[in-house]
């Protein structure tokens, strides 16, 4: 299997070397490229195409929220996943991270092993946020005027409603198909179903459709 190639993306150069050394140190992932600038980080993308960018907020010049708006917009870029990786969890920097396409939000002083989960996982296609960032993010989701929550839930099937409310619970693609005996491919499936059918545009927004529909509470 092909390692994960990553591009580091913060103005600290000790920190950028210690995220590599717990990156590199994994066998199925490698750190390609290395920027201190926003700038930088989306000239790396063009040139190295990588499959995972972290990316720190703050930084001279073009911000961390800039440089993702930029490459995920590049179309040439593939698909091309951001992890913000900050010290801040304010919620304009969340919903900035979210609007710009970033597929992730941890803070920096997670355990590595969170890191790693996190890369693993957005690459493979889903999102990723630390608890209390998603925390911050349901609520202020939640509190928004009612037109703007997602659509009813009676057009999903039992199993779909099952499978929204298990997301809800932040449980990943493979713990959701241990726990309902199905196949990852199936489960990705059903994810795939819950986006087009709540309009949803990634996996944070069907969190929130979940708490929204109280199915989080129900399945405690």
């Amino acid at each position: 299997m092909n390692a994960i190639c990553v591009v580091i993306a913060d103005d600290q150069p000790l920190l950028r070397h210690s995220l590599a050394a717990v990156i590199n140190a994994h066998d199925g992932m490698t750190v390609v490229g290395e920027a201190g600038t926003g700038d930088e980080a989306v000239r790396l993308n063009a040139e190295l195409r990588p499959d995972v960018v972290l990316m720190d907020i703050r930084m001279p010049g073009t911000d961390g929220i800039a440089a993702t708006r930029r490459i995920v917009a590049d179309v040439g870029g593939g698909s091309v996943k951001v992890i913000v990786l900050t010290m801040f969890e304010l919620d304009e920097y969340v919903r900035a991270a979210l609007q710009a396409g970033a597929s992730g939000f941890l803070l920096k002083d997670a355990h590595p092993d969170q890191l790693l989960d996190a890369i693993r996982r957005v690459h493979e296609g889903e999102s990723l946020f630390a608890p209390s960032v998603l925390t911050r993010l349901i609520e202020a989701y939640i509190a928004k005027p009612t037109g703007e929550r997602p659509a009813s839930l009676a057009a999903l099937t039992e199993r779909e409603t099952e499978v929204l409310a298990l997301v809800g619970r932040g449980l990943s693609n493979s713990e959701i198909a241990t726990g309902l005996k199905i196949s990852i491919k199936t489960v990705k499936t059903h994810v795939g179903n819950l986006l087009s059918k709540l309009q949803a545009r990634d996996r944070a927004h069907l969190v929130i459709a979940a708490y929204e529909s109280n199915l989080v509470e129900q399945t405690r």
